[in-house]
């Protein structure tokens, strides 16, 4: 049963990692995105010699695009593992009730045989 319940328990958690990688990674990602953009406007403002919003424009509306696309994958997969972690542990809970009460039910049906048996011994033939 020990056997079952690991097994079982690898394959709910199997590619929960991926969504932890992408939830965690995602804002990075997100944030280079940001400091690309940024540093374009930066470039444009440097190589005009006045500032005007047509020349940042660009570059902060990258770096806004990077940054909500970079939110945009990252939450809704910490939500996603999130829940299956919590669905997982509540599975993993169920299982060892299960385990422990199938044990229990096993032991006792054993020690009532056993006693049975003793006692179609004892009988005279």
């Amino acid at each position: 049963m020990t056997a079952a319940h690991n097994r079982e328990t690898a394959q709910q958690e199997r590619g929960l990692n991926v969504l932890a990688t992408i939830g965690s990674a995602a804002p990075y990602i997100g944030l280079l995105g940001t400091v690309y953009g940024i540093m374009n406007s930066f470039i444009a403002i440097g190589g005009e010699k006045t500032a005007s919003i047509s020349s940042v424009a660009p570059g902060i509306a990258e770096a806004l695009i990077a940054t909500a696309i970079g939110l945009l994958a990252a939450i809704p997969s910490v939500l996603s593992y999130n829940y299956f972690v919590a669905r997982s542990e509540t599975l993993v809970v169920e299982y060892d009730a299960f385990i422990e009460e199938f044990s229990n039910l096993l032991q006792r049906q054993i020690l009532l045989a056993r006693d049975y048996q003793r006692r179609q011994q004892r009988k005279p033939a």
